[in-house]
């Protein structure tokens, strides 16, 4: 636990440690400005504009108007083209007015057309006008605008080192050391609040002084207006007509004017649009002032705290799995995490860095994968290829997943414990070459090793012709019994039907006898600390032993105990034999023949027998003779029928059939 928990803390703290120094050297900011417009996006499209900001945009179709053959308007448009435009907002009680226009050239009209605009201006009850604050200069409108405005505001800003707008400078300091000038947007929110010039609403400012935009709308885009549509009203309007814009739709809002006409090249990328109005720009940090709906980097420490803490738990996920699937599970898991922590963190307000995160858990999930495979993967692949002759593939699986029950001792287990032999196997064992004995006893061990592994049994061992195999260990197994039995009848019915070839091969018949037993037993690693062997001792395992070789006092193939039987819950075709007793057991111990497979028919034979017993039991020698006898060919009936004979003439004391007792193994 303590290897692994210093394993996951070296690793984790790695990954975190290489992907925050990608973070804060720049590396992630392509990738991270890219997951940055995916989440504006979609945010954006879910939320609605502020109501009280419109925006008037000089478009393509109203450059079409002006320059109709009625009107002739080349651009720069006259200045009194704006007075309608003006007049119109003024009379719907527009609150304030932004023009994102920098006159700061006198009219192409002349002086009168500036005149003009200017009173148009001083009418307004809030107007801001545009001026350009640049790396080498300033622009201002000329004096029919500068002195008429309310206030001026900076219309220059720069974008993020990728060209795409995603901050707005609200103050711009100034080279000559006065006050700083707000932006467009700023300006017109401390007209429309009432607030002083370095006012800024609180909004969170980043270390260059910058709003973080929060935009709302589809692609960003506030209710707009076409200036030909406005502007035609405005005329209607001033020469008493019915406008078909209604003036009252501009009531205490905010009205931002500016271009869009592509020839016009005021075109903006923002996260949300590939080509936006750039006094959408304006217009968005004015909505995010109205609305107090702003976003803030997130902080440096607390980002650094859950790129540890991510990657931290990545690899402390990954070096506890055990298998390859699980391992993959965990990279399912884990690497969806950072984006959902991001795109919630943008919902609270906050740009949450993605791919810092993102990368600390990758660089910590496929660190901590092969840590797993450099120390774990070889210990695993040692025990696959250690116990592949021993165990089946689901006993290995569920092994791998508590290695640790491969350390010297043992533990008190209740097992099934299987023995096997081979008939007679010395007697025509000494007759055959060395290279047929070796061949016939290979396929022979093969055949029956791979039921029992089939039937999740671990093999013990080999003794010569011998198999010793348990269940229920290392790994629990509920059924234990169940699965002995199974693998028992199996292993008898693979042995008839190779019969035949081995007799052909080996001149005489193999026939196997098979004993089972369950109860308590040690079981775990004996031996050195150098080389030991898992396997089972205890008296349990010694009456499977036994049982093995009581077979031959009654002809048959598979003897189980009363323990067995029962713990396999009786299912199984099988029939009780007697109570023996053993050699090297004082207390007897009731068996059973074991002959088939829950489910399957039981032999006739077997009705007489059972009857034959109870009689037996009973002391009514004579009778249970007659009975077994009926069946000559059933072997276990001709050696009860023995039994009888001589419980006639050496009647028990107790006057029943009495326990067995055998006299060799």
């Amino acid at each position: 636990m303590r290897k692994r928990l210093l394993q996951s803390v070296a690793v984790g703290g790695g990954a975190a440690c290489l992907a925050l120094a990608l973070w804060l050297a720049g590396a992630l900011d392509r990738f991270e400005s890219v997951s940055w417009g995916w989440r504006a996006s979609f945010y954006a499209s879910r939320r609605a504009p502020c109501g009280a900001v419109k925006v008037v945009l000089i478009d393509q179709a109203s450059l079409d108007w002006g320059a109709s053959p009625e009107r002739g308007w080349s651009w720069p448009w006259p200045r009194e083209v704006y007075v309608p435009l003006l007049e119109l907002l003024r009379r719907g009680g527009a609150r304030v007015v932004a023009m994102d226009l920098l006159f700061s050239e006198p009219s192409a009209y002349g002086v009168a057309d500036d005149e003009a605009f200017g009173a148009a201006v001083r009418r307004m009850p809030a107007f801001v006008g545009a001026a350009f604050y640049g790396r080498d200069g300033v622009a201002l409108p000329v004096p029919a605008v500068a002195t008429n405005a309310t206030r001026l505001g900076n219309v220059r800003d720069v974008p993020d080192p990728d060209g795409v707008f995603r901050r707005a400078t609200l103050l711009k300091a100034r080279a000559d050391g006065g006050a700083a000038v707000p932006s467009l947007g700023l300006a017109a929110w401390q007209l429309g609040a009432g607030a002083g010039t370095s006012a800024t609403a609180g909004a969170p400012l980043d270390a260059d002084g910058r709003l973080l935009l929060s935009f709302a709308g589809r692609e960003g885009r506030h209710q707009t207006y076409g200036a030909a549509e406005l502007i035609q009203a405005g005329m209607r309007l001033m020469g008493g007509e019915r406008p078909a814009v209604e003036p009252s739709a501009f009531s205490n809002t905010y009205v931002l004017v500016g271009v869009s006409a592509p020839g016009l090249m005021d075109a903006c990328p923002t996260p949300v649009s590939r080509v936006s109005p750039g006094v959408e720009i304006h217009a968005a940090a004015l909505d995010n002032l109205l609305t107090g709906r702003f976003l803030r980097d997130a902080p440096a420490a607390g980002v650094a705290a859950y790129v540890f803490l991510l990657a931290w738990a990545a690899a402390a996920l990954v070096l506890r799995t055990r298998r390859a699937r699980q391992t993959v599970l965990a990279f399912f898991v884990v690497l969806p995490l950072p984006a959902a922590v991001s795109w919630a963190g943008y919902a609270a307000g906050l740009w949450w860095p993605l791919m810092a995160g993102e990368l600390a858990a990758l660089f910590a999930l496929l660190g901590a994968t092969l840590a797993n495979y450099a120390t774990e993967g070889r210990q695993r692949a040692f025990i696959r290829k250690a116990f592949r002759h021993y165990l089946g593939d689901e006993v290995i699986e569920q092994l791998l997943t508590d290695p640790d029950r491969l350390k010297l001792g043992g533990e008190k287990r209740e097992l099934t414990i299987f023995f096997s032999d081979i008939e007679k196997f010395s007697t025509f064992s000494e007759r055959l070459e060395p290279e047929v004995l070796t061949a016939v006893l290979n396929d022979y061990l093969s055949d029956m090793s791979r039921i029992i592994t089939e039937e999740g049994g671990y093999l013990d061992k080999y003794i010569g012709d011998a198999i010793v195999a348990f269940w229920n260990a290392p790994v629990s197994q509920p059924d234990h019994a169940g699965r002995a039995c199974r693998a028992a009848v199996r292993c008898q019915r693979r042995l008839a039907e190779r019969c035949a070839e081995f007799e052909r091969e080996t001149g005489a018949a193999l026939k196997a006898r098979i004993g089972i037993n369950t109860g308590v037993a040690t079981v775990g690693n004996m031996g050195s600390r150098e080389r030991f062997n898992y396997t089972v001792l205890g008296d349990a395992a010694n009456l499977a032993s036994r049982l093995e070789g009581a077979n031959k006092a009654f002809g048959t193939s598979i003897m189980v105990s009363e323990s067995t039987w029962l713990s396999a819950g009786g299912a199984f075709v099988g029939r009780e034999l007697a109570r023996l007793r053993v050699v090297g057991r004082k207390e007897p111990v009731r068996v059973y023949e074991l002959a088939g497979l829950p489910g399957e028919p039981r032999p006739a034979a077997w009705t007489d027998f059972d009857a034959g017993r109870a009689l037996l039991d009973a002391g009514r020698y004579r009778e249970a003779r007659a009975l077994f006898e009926r069946w000559p060919d059933d072997p276990a009936s001709r050696a009860m029928a023995a039994r009888c004979r001589f419980l006639e003439e050496q009647p028990c004391e107790n006057g029943g059939g009495g326990v067995w007792e055998l006299t060799e193994k």
